[in-house]
């Protein structure tokens, strides 16, 4: 069984330190996978605001978040502008590109494109998308292959405009297969990996799922004959959730799954279907998501 191994890496705290421990570990297993990353100001503690939804807030009472991201993910950009992470760690960026990672764009303003997709018109599409894929060739001399939404929040904007940029694939949404996205009657070349497994943050706390038994219920979910693909971020298993990463890592290759970059999958996808990415919605997860739905 191959599991397609999905970075996101959404801070600069993730950049800084959990990019290279999880480069150093994948390294000593002879493992590639994908890193989605961003770019531009980090700014994601202005989610903060939204503790007045009762249901972020008791995810995060849920998933324990000052313990696993750290306070200075939390309150990053609250009061100014945070850091631009291109600027500060570039060289980590390019050394997970040197070591033979496949690497794509996940977003410029993380937190913007979540907190604003609902409003961005195609212009501030195009250029959020544009201004990192440009920092991305600028560290890394090659454009990204590939690219991924924040949170998995996509549109048929954010489709059309992807499409004017050479990605080889996106993975932008949740689902079961690959496939080619449908907007209106029109089909788009630019494949679809969509994510199967779920995330840490969305299954932990629920259904008696503590880090004792998280990686025993994760393995349960992965199945032959089937698309595997699993999404880990580097602020949880990078640094805070290393040691039960690792430990995931050891399990899973000892029962004989093996872990690729998501673009390896393409290849053997013999049939690619079309389908449409509409809006939907995740236990454990606030908000709407991409969802991957089958057209007739």
């Amino acid at each position: 069984m191959k599991i397609g191994l999905r970075i996101d890496v959404d801070t600069f705290r993730g950049t800084r330190f959990g990019v290279p421990h999880l480069c150093s570990f994948l390294a000593d297993h002879s493992i590639r996978a994908t890193f989605f990353f961003s770019l531009g100001p980090d700014n994601m503690g202005r989610h903060i605001r939204r503790l007045i939804r009762p249901a972020f807030f008791l995810k995060m009472l849920r998933s324990r978040a000052p313990n696993i991201y750290g306070w200075d993910i939390i309150l990053k950009g609250t009061l100014w502008q945070g850091p631009l992470i291109e600027k500060k760690l570039a060289p980590i960026i390019q050394t997970a590109s040197e070591e033979g990672h496949e690497i794509g764009f996940h977003a410029w303003d993380h937190y913007y494109w979540q907190a604003h997709i609902d409003t961005m018109n195609s212009e501030i599409i195009y250029q959020s998308i544009h201004k990192g894929v440009e920092e991305l060739r600028r560290i890394t001399g090659q454009v990204p292959v590939c690219s991924a939404v924040p949170g998995w929040k996509c549109n048929d904007m954010t489709l059309i405009e992807k499409n004017k940029f050479p990605f080889k694939y996106n993975s932008d949404c949740r689902g079961t297969s690959i496939f080619y996205p449908q907007v209106k009657e029109k089909i788009l070349l630019q494949p679809q990996i969509p994510v199967t497994l779920p995330t840490y943050d969305e299954v932990i706390g629920h259904q008696g799922i503590t880090n004792n038994n998280y990686n025993d219920y994760l393995i349960s979910l992965i199945k032959p004959n089937r698309l595997n693909v699993l999404t880990i971020h580097a602020e949880v298993e990078g640094i805070s959730c290393k040691e039960m990463f690792e430990n995931f890592i050891t399990r899973a290759t000892t029962r004989g799954i093996t872990f690729v970059p998501l673009g390896t999958l393409l290849p053997e996808s013999h049939k690619i279907s079309k389908a449409q990415i509409v809006p939907g919605t995740i236990k454990g997860r606030e908000g709407w998501v991409a969802y991957q739905r089958l057209s007739k």
